[in-house]
């Protein structure tokens, strides 16, 4: 069984009595900065000087300051900014300012799993990662709830850096719902597989194919749409709720027995041997490999996948069809913004 720490197990008091420099504030940034301070802890925002970001912290009432500036203030530094900029965000304004028996956090552990950010062997190096969106952390906060958060120690210099993981979690709600306790090689190598394989390679890859089979062999794409890519969340939102059982109870027996006779035709054996060499190129470092180095190579292959992904026929056939459902312009204004 895993290791599940709650509220009563963690002392808010030591995390009040640091100080805490967020860098970063986007969805999560927002989320750790604002609940900290409500926490009663002391908090300020590291956000370069140009950062469209700046007003938004600051109209929120924090104290902003550029990574350096807040970083040589702090003694506890949680890195919220994207995976291929922390190496330099590190070396320039993170490392110079590092003292013995500072503590530094993080809530993805790519850049510890992987080599690429190295801290001295005399600060603590811990993670506290949200499994929600940030605006959902700092919405269930404010409700007086919590999400749930994966808690992990790299390195335990001071000997106390469990304590303040947990009380950590506990000021941005997480111990509410529960903090479990993972490493950095298991979160990072996890949360990676689970993007790429399911979560948005294999469910858009799923989503494309369906699509494009059903208008391959003449079948209007607006329909194709809906069967294939519009329901799917009314299939995921029972899944978790209640499990695949509840999912398998809420639909009609007719698909049902089509799901659980046809599923493993088509995640078949060799997709499950493309998942595995997924994995592997994960566990190898093979793909951080390549993503920081597209990365650096300013994301020519990145910028054009994401072009055809924005302008292929499923993408032209759902747009008008979203207007037809008035609940989501929400998603509309994302679309737009995207």
């Amino acid at each position: 069984m895993a290791t599940v720490y709650y509220d009563d197990e963690a002392d808010l008091g030591l995390v009040q009595a640091r100080k805490v420099a967020v860098l970063g504030y986007g969805s999560q940034g927002h989320a750790h900065a604002l609940s900290l301070r409500d926490s009663g802890c002391d908090v300020r925002v590291g956000l370069p000087a140009g950062s469209k970001s700046r007003p938004k912290a600051e109209e929120a009432g924090l104290t902003v300051g550029t990574p350096e500036e807040v970083c040589s203030w702090a003694d506890l530094v949680m890195v919220l900014t994207p995976d291929t900029g922390q190496r330099s965000l590190y070396a320039e304004a993170i490392k110079p300012n590092l003292k013995a028996g500072d503590a530094l956090f993080f809530a993805h552990g790519f850049n510890i799993h992987f080599g690429y950010v190295t801290p001295p062997a005399d600060v603590d190096v811990a993670m506290v990662a949200p499994k929600a969106p940030g605006h959902t952390v700092r919405w269930q906060y404010e409700a007086g709830q919590g999400t749930p958060v994966l808690v992990a120690v790299a390195q335990d210099a001071t000997g106390k850096a469990w304590d303040l993981v947990k009380a950590y979690a506990k000021a941005i709600g997480g111990t509410k719902a529960g903090a479990l306790v993972t490493t950095f090689k298991e979160e990072t190598e996890s949360d990676l597989f689970g993007e790429q394989a399911v979560l948005c390679g294999g469910v858009t890859a799923l989503v494309n194919a369906g699509f494009e089979t059903l208008v391959a062999a003449g079948y209007q794409p607006e329909v194709a749409y809906f069967e294939c890519l519009h329901e799917l969340k009314l299939i995921v939102d029972m899944m978790q709720a209640g499990g695949e059982t509840w999912m398998w109870h809420s639909v009609s027996d007719t698909a049902e027995y089509g799901g659980l006779t046809r599923g493993s035709e088509v995640v078949s054996e060799p997709a499950r041997q493309a998942m595995a060499k997924i994995l592997a190129d994960i566990q190898s470092g093979e793909f951080a490999r390549e993503w920081i180095a597209e990365d650096d190579a300013g994301r020519p292959n990145f910028n054009r996948l994401r072009g055809e992904a924005r302008t292929n026929l499923i993408e032209q056939t759902g747009r008008p069809l979203r207007r037809m459902m008035s609940w989501l312009d929400a998603e509309t204004d994302h679309e737009e913004n995207a």
